[in-house]
């Protein structure tokens, strides 16, 4: 099989765009956020809801959210394409080395709603705590961040759709941003988690779907011990450099493990500083915030685990399998004809491996599956990009420097409008990335390259009170440099001083750049906050947003100035408003450092686990793996992939159940009788003058 098309144009555009299920889409999450306006009270309109969705969100909702938003398309075809270059290595240090970061976010989503429980970015945390320099430098970082998620999924997405379907990559490009854009304008933070939630159900259902054929019921490999031998067989034919025996069957793969310390770091900048993941720690309510992160973080490890084992082993496999046409059975012949002939490094480079794995697999609807798949990864994934720079733009952008004094609807619009303008930002960012030739797998190892100077510094801020603003700002910029400098000089050294876009995209090379930026910062960062410590007590950063304590600051410096009976009215209200803050059991400090030690003890330890304790032994041991190994490698990640989608997919329906149910009575009784259904808050909860 070749890497032509095999559906028609009209596929890819009708995935994208109208009347394709793009709009389906569309249009189902504006029902939703409809329904949910009218059966629950819960309303976009209110500036708080759009962009944080009132910090009331379940866990459950959030960990489905945060396996959305960390299912890139780099997720789904950039791990397959790791698979197909070192093989079963591949997948673990893909999914082991991202998902870390999320779990270790857990202890920096515990310190938000310690630190900052009002903030809306984790840039108002910075450009309170450090001022306004060092919140323009972090916001280029962020935004940084931000372009270069987005242009990944840009990328990735429109080259597997143009490899199937014939698509124009540059229609693609700011087609597959449009059909989001319009349901998060419409229903904001909370439109974007149930669209989440709907996109990893039926992600999850694809997938399965992939590994049941291939392990299963495909008439090319169907079972794993078939999967052994061919994949035996391609290693024979082509072994895999750096790899014990040159296996594709074993966790001894030198070139895998170098994939997974750049994955490793550049993961921690595209998470760290990464609105969209302070987004739903934001969104998330207090007591439940480590549980959701800790939830999401191993749930996400099952989808490129188990796809990558799937559709980027089956490529591999394909090449063992005789043609049609092929007048010998035999791999080794030199007659042989593979059913899919080797890829070249670009075809790779570009995640195709899955995408055709699952053409050769099951045809047109194995590529329209793929096709499905890969826009639900992406569209939700741009979805969270989209609200996560929408509020930056508005927070950090426009109400921090252009109106202060901005209104509520004032604030709203300006969310709207940044969500229009990234959407655009994003189908150029792509264009431009692709005429220059930088492909989805090079712009994603060299992420930490730029980003990774600024991870240290960022979680300093959010949780340390000795973190040194000079010591930072400084780590930032010097490790960004000795980054792109150790780039630039490995590039040089390696590829007789020819540098391009091909030759500093090697693994040494990314590997040097990546480490000099994560290492110089944080060692700067640390160091200097050691030898000039700050002794900060966030109370200014607790008091962002926080009506109640703005209000209590301002009653008692004004005291001595008011009459009597004024002052004794203000202080009815401000009792009112502070003690709702004050006695939220959720933010609860002694409970909300509970939760941050118990997120740091278990991020660490899973950390440990995941990266050390269980690849390392095995990459010293140098096995090769029989079929009885692999047999445990498949079905492990089987039960894995069962369970995460336990996790994300019923369980928030389980603690969703009342409103759910609230919305059920609301409809039949419009059913009934129409206009009845209408929610009407309890009068305890009405606003003065409803």
């Amino acid at each position: 099989m070749s890497t032509s098309e095999v559906l028609p144009q009209g596929a890819g555009y009708g995935v994208g765009e109208y009347p394709g299920i793009g709009l389906f889409f569309s249009a189902f999450m504006v029902g939703l956020t409809a329904m949910q306006a009218r059966y629950t009270g819960v309303s976009p309109k209110d500036s708080e809801e759009f962009s944080s969705a009132s910090r009331s969100v379940k866990p459950g909702l959030i960990a489905s959210g945060i396996v959305s938003a960390w299912t890139w398309a780099a997720t789904l075809l950039q791990s397959s394409a790791i698979a197909y270059r070192y093989g079963i290595a591949g997948p673990w240090w893909y999914a082991a080395g991202a998902t870390v970061q999320v779990l270790l976010f857990a202890q920096l989503a515990a310190k938000l709603k310690l630190n900052a429980p009002y903030a809306h970015t984790w840039l108002e945390i910075v450009a309170t705590r450090w001022g306004t320099t060092a919140h323009l430098i972090f916001m280029v970082f962020g935004i940084a961040t931000n372009l270069i998620v987005s242009s990944m999924l840009v990328l990735g997405g429109s080259a597997t759709v143009t490899s199937l379907t014939g698509m124009s990559t540059i229609a693609a490009c700011f087609l597959i941003p449009l059909g989001v854009a319009i349901y998060v304008v419409v229903g904001g933070m909370r439109s974007t988690l149930l669209c989440d939630y709907t996109h990893t159900t039926v992600l999850f259902a694809i997938i399965l779907t992939f590994v049941f054929t291939v392990y299963a019921t495909s008439d090319y490999i169907g079972s794993i011990s078939r999967m052994h031998y061919l994949l035996s067989e391609v290693s024979q034919i082509s072994p895999v450099v750096g790899n014990a025996g040159g296996s594709y069957l074993t966790l001894r793969s030198e070139n895998g493990l170098i994939f997974g310390v750049i994955n490793l770091i550049g993961n921690f900048a595209t998470v760290f500083q990464d609105q969209a993941y302070w987004q739903r720690a934001i969104a998330s309510r207090p007591s439940t915030t480590v549980k959701a992160y800790l939830i999401g973080g191993l749930a996400w490890f099952a989808i490129p685990f188990v796809f990558s084992t799937t559709l980027g082993l089956a490529a591999v496999a394909f090449s063992a399998v005789p043609a049609a046409n092929s007048s010998s059975q035999d791999p080794l012949s030199s007659s042989f004809i593979p059913l899919l002939a080797p890829l070249s490094q670009n075809d790779i480079s570009e995640g195709l491996p899955a995408s055709l794995a699952a053409a050769t697999l099951l045809g047109k609807s194995g590529a329209a599956a793929l096709l499905i798949v890969l826009f639900l990864a992406v569209t939700s994934a741009t979805s969270a990009e989209l609200i996560a720079v929408s509020s930056i733009l508005t927070y950090d952008v426009y109400v921090r420097y252009i109106n202060p004094k901005a209104t509520e609807q004032q604030i709203l619009r300006m969310s709207h409008a940044g969500v229009v303008i990234f959407a655009l930002v994003m189908g150029i960012a792509g264009v431009i990335f692709y005429y220059i030739g930088v492909s989805m797998g090079w712009l994603y190892t060299f992420m930490g390259v730029i980003l990774g100077s600024a991870v240290c510094p960022i979680a300093l801020c959010i949780t340390w009170k000795k973190a040194s603003k000079v010591g930072c700002i400084s780590g930032s910029l010097i490790g960004f440099s000795a980054g792109i400098i150790a780039w630039l000089v490995t590039t040089s050294t390696l590829n007789q001083k020819v540098i391009n876009v091909t030759t500093s995209g090697g693994n040494y090379e990314m590997l040097a750049g990546n480490l000099a930026s994560i290492g110089v910062g944080a060692i700067i960062s640390t160091a200097a906050s050691l030898i000039w410590p700050d002794d900060y007590d966030f109370a200014l950063t607790r008091a962002i947003n926080n009506r109640g304590a703005a209000v209590a600051s301002r009653n008692i410096n004004d005291e001595l100035e008011e009459p009597e009976y004024e002052k004794t009215v203000q202080d009815v209200s401000v009792l009112s408003v502070t003690n709702e803050a004050q006695i939220d059991p959720e933010l609860d400090p002694v409970s909300l450092n509970k939760a941050f030690k118990f997120a740091a003890r278990a991020s660490i330890v899973l950390t440990l686990v995941l990266m050390i304790l269980i690849p390392l032994p095995l990459f010293f041991a140098q096995t090769v793996y029989s079929v009885t190994g692999l047999s445990v490698w498949v079905i492990v990640g089987i039960i894995w992939a069962f369970l995460s989608a336990f996790t994300v997919v019923i369980y928030p329906l389980w603690e969703s159940r009342a409103a759910l149910l609230l919305i059920s009575r609301g409809v039949i009784k419009d059913i009934f009788s129409p206009g009845s259904g209408k929610f009407v808050a309890p009068s305890s909860m009405r606003k003065p003058g409803e």
